[in-house]
């Protein structure tokens, strides 16, 4: 059985340690220094994936290891912010399964790599598993997008396409584990919009990823902005293989309701929206508008019924 310096050592210490740029002191002491570009506001965020919560027990390492880090990235996406900087805090039932540690630590550092994100520090220790991971990225004075920011008039907008998170957990919940399926492909390796939101620094009004579910998540961007909106659900961009996996309501639901998307639900003023579709598509990503806000309260235009979005007290695997 490795210790947790062995295990910090083998699978998850750069070669050579604080190599990356902005860390003057990385991996391997009681703290990391960091050099945040000057000028620069720092955007921090945390979030932790417990097994049988966030992710099923029988998951595989390598996506267990993508989900951690795409679920909190996400967060910077969202107030569009560059990633520079990750911590991990790893809770492991036994530290001799050298086979998943390795497939789990392949798929943090493979996002870490794709995303210029480099891991600078974290904790080993025994228990039921669950992974926390604290973001660190930069965003210049003034340019965040924030959750409070959406004002009357702005349009609704999402990133890419809905559902697909709720459909790749139904999917594995009825057995299906050929992870190249699309559905599964969004579950399990979900993409965090971190060049989208840089994409639409300067354009949006207000933004937050869709997490928990399209209407929870919405409901959060509402009662930071304290405005309402009215949606037009017929419009709502729905994942590939949705209808054909949980048929036409179901996808619907899942599109209102499901979580697990990491998409990115924005207030976009109308004059903007040309251009922000135009930068979107350099990056193949589409953006659809699906309302409007208003200064009525709550949201109109569809009808709330059954599970409201993704609660962390709830129980079940998300969403």
């Amino acid at each position: 059985m490795h210790s947790e310096f062995e295990l910090i050592t083998r699978f998850f210490t750069p070669d050579p340690p604080g190599a990356e740029a902005g860390v003057t002191l990385g991996v391997g002491d009681d703290c990391t220094l960091l050099a945040p570009t000057p000028g620069q506001r720092l955007a921090v965020s945390v979030d932790t994936s417990v097994a049988g919560i966030h992710f099923p027990e029988d998951a595989p390492a390598v996506a267990v290891g993508h989900r951690a880090l795409a679920v909190s990235l996400s967060d910077l996406a969202a107030m569009g912010a560059r990633a520079r900087w990750c911590l991990m805090s790893l809770t492991l039932p036994a530290a001799d399964d050298d086979a998943w540690l390795a497939d789990f630590a392949r798929g943090f550092h493979a996002l870490c790599d794709a995303t210029d994100t480099a891991l600078v520090g974290g904790d080993v220790t025994r228990g039921e598993l669950a992974i926390g991971v604290t973001v660190m990225g930069e965003v210049p004075p003034a340019q965040a997008l924030t959750r409070s920011g959406a004002r009357p008039g702005d349009l609704v907008a999402v990133t890419g396409a809905l559902g697909g998170g709720a459909g790749g957990l139904a999917l594995w919940q009825r057995g299906e584990r050929d992870t190249g399926h699309p559905l599964l492909q969004r579950y399990l390796h979900p993409l965090p919009r971190l060049e989208a939101g840089l994409a639409l620094r300067g354009l949006a009004s207000a933004a937050i990823d869709i997490s928990d579910g399209l209407l929870a998540d919405l409901g959060h961007l509402l009662e930071a902005s304290g405005v309402g909106a009215e949606l037009t659900p017929d419009t709502l961009p729905l994942a590939e293989g949705l209808v054909t996996a949980l048929g036409e309501e179901g996808a619907r639901q899942a599109g209102l309701h499901g979580g697990d998307d990491y998409e990115l639900l924005l207030g976009l003023p109308p004059d903007h929206l040309d251009e922000a579709r135009a930068r979107l598509a350099a990056l193949g990503l589409a953006l659809t508008v699906i309302g409007r806000f208003s200064d009525r309260s709550g949201v109109q235009g569809v009808t709330v019924t059954g599970d409201r979005g993704w609660q962390h007290f709830s129980g079940g695997v998300a969403p």
